[in-house]
């Protein structure tokens, strides 16, 4: 699996398996269906932010999600090592110099985000990029 399929997973997976059917809540009027090739999102939108403070918390470490692709991929207990980042990097068409970690590291954060948001996931307001 990719290492962003394993995102997906660690994120959309688990919140469909806990999530009733139904919920209560009308969909929303402006979804679309999920990328072709991605999990399928379930029904209505998966809080993101709830999910991954969720996982921060029962890793007992203090861990900045919310900006660093470093701390998501940890929470997640994902491997966050550098050549896994240069392994997401690829996968998610990055054109930039692989080297320059900082660089990377931010672009890496801004597109898992802006993927999560595209299929499905709720961001807060403060990480919408």
């Amino acid at each position: 699996m990719s290492i962003f399929g394993k995102i997906m997973s660690a994120i959309f997976g688990s919140k469909a398996a806990a999530a009733p059917a139904g919920g209560g809540a009308a969909p929303s009027a402006g979804s679309s269906a999920p990328a072709a090739g991605s999990p399928a999102a379930p029904a209505g939108s998966v809080d993101v932010a709830a999910i991954l403070d969720k996982a921060v918390a029962a890793k007992g470490e203090k861990l900045a999600w919310r900006t660093s692709i470093v701390d998501l991929m940890k929470a997640l207990d994902i491997d966050s090592s550098f050549a896994a980042r240069k392994e997401l990097a690829t996968e998610l068409g990055y054109t930039g110099d692989s080297n320059d970690s900082a660089s990377m590291n931010i672009w890496l954060h801004k597109q898992v985000m802006a993927k999560l948001a595209a299929n499905g996931g709720k961001l807060p307001a403060d990480i919408k990029h």
